[in-house]
């Protein structure tokens, strides 16, 4: 299974992201972590593009601060494809850099964007839609959105609204996008779900750069004038240059920027088992199970742990033995440092621990 020649796969890793504390900390981000006691996520994912786009043509978009981190756990992407920001400007920012630093290297290059932090099942069907997206991408004119089939009527996630059908190909239905919705209610997203016509909005993005500096030119000229210059220049000059242009450009998601705005986007939905780990609870789901649906994850894991009488559980341990006898239904994640013992249906109030430690000052275990 390969792309044509001009795709590139740009991978975003630049998320500090504190939702799976205390496991994923601002030190060490959730898409560094091996989740499933094996590869970490950006592993992961950087694995499954150099399936279509070979290890030169994969470009990691980070912050300054886990440039490291990207150079030990990905020793096969080139390390000056690894693009470091000197600030934090959001998707856009993150978007276009990847797509200017490949149009340095190739003028019609076709960028398949990805964050660094997302499950995906279906890995054959994934990558076959990219190729899709990549080959539609290829006429310069048009940016593509692959859109997530949702399975429930999630609160949690924007939606993109179809509108007419552009074309049909093969077995997929291209559409036409009508607009973007935000996070609804509940009501509200089980009537998006009624209609057939709104799909996750998981940032699934694939477009020439051409396309997009076109983009950028019509929708954030400001942002386009600070840019403009950097696809002429050298790798090392590229990276030299970055402080000086940060410094110019907002801070805007892709969404904002242009997606939301462009008359030219598509959308092709997809259904290959998506999943954005927001919480402890959907690495639970994720994860393999023993007989009495215990999900234990962590080096060694069967001699690290011990659970009698328990069942339903999350344990994540950390080079300690972790015992349990009657526990039912509850997240321990033990990362030698921090202790979090949570109720399963709790999950999602993790986070109003780190609100709790960020009002405290308690910088430390953030």
């Amino acid at each position: 299974m390969t792309t044509n020649e001009h795709a590139y796969a740009v991978i975003l890793a630049g998320g500090g992201g504190t939702r799976l504390w205390p496991k994923s900390r601002n030190k060490i981000p959730k898409q560094f972590l091996d989740l499933d006691g094996e590869d970490t996520m950006i592993q992961v994912t950087a694995k499954r593009f150099a399936k279509i786009v070979d290890w030169e043509k994969i470009i990691v978009v980070t912050s300054q601060k886990y440039q490291k981190l990207v150079k030990e756990q990905l020793p096969k992407v080139f390390p000056e494809n690894i693009i470091a920001e000197s600030e934090k400007k959001d998707t856009a920012m993150a978007m276009l850099i990847g797509a200017l630093y490949a149009k340095s290297k190739n003028p019609d290059a076709i960028l398949i964007n990805d964050a660094a932090d997302h499950v995906i099942k279906d890995e054959k069907e994934f990558l076959r839609l990219m190729i899709l997206s990549a080959k539609i991408a290829s006429d310069h004119q048009h940016l593509v959105a692959v859109g997530i089939i949702p399975t429930f009527p999630s609160t949690a996630f924007g939606y993109i609204k179809t509108g007419e059908e552009w074309k049909k190909i093969g077995r997929d239905t291209v559409f036409q996008v009508d607009s973007f919705v935000e996070k609804p209610n509940q009501a509200t997203a089980k009537a998006f779900i009624s209609s057939g016509k709104y799909f996750w909005n998981a940032n699934h993005y694939v477009w020439s750069a051409k396309a997009l500096q076109a983009a950028f030119k019509r929708y954030q000229p400001a942002m386009y004038e600070a840019t403009k210059h950097l696809d002429s220049l050298s790798p090392s000059a590229f990276m030299k240059a970055l402080p000086e242009v940060y410094k110019k450009v907002e801070s805007i998601s892709v969404d904002y920027a242009i997606s939301e705005k462009a008359d030219n986007l598509l959308i092709i939905p997809g259904d290959f088992g998506w999943d954005d780990i927001g919480e402890w609870k959907v690495v639970y789901d994720l994860s393999q199970k023993d007989d009495h649906d215990n999900a234990i994850i962590g080096p060694e894991k069967d001699s690290l742990s011990l659970l009698i009488d328990s069942a339903g559980n999350l344990v994540h341990t950390n080079n300690r033995m972790v015992t349990l006898v009657g526990v039912n239904n509850m997240i321990i994640v033990d990362t030698g440092e921090i202790l979090l013992i949570c109720p399963m249906e709790r999950s999602q109030e993790v986070k109003k621990l780190v609100e709790r430690l960020k009002e405290d000052g308690r910088q430390e275990y953030l």
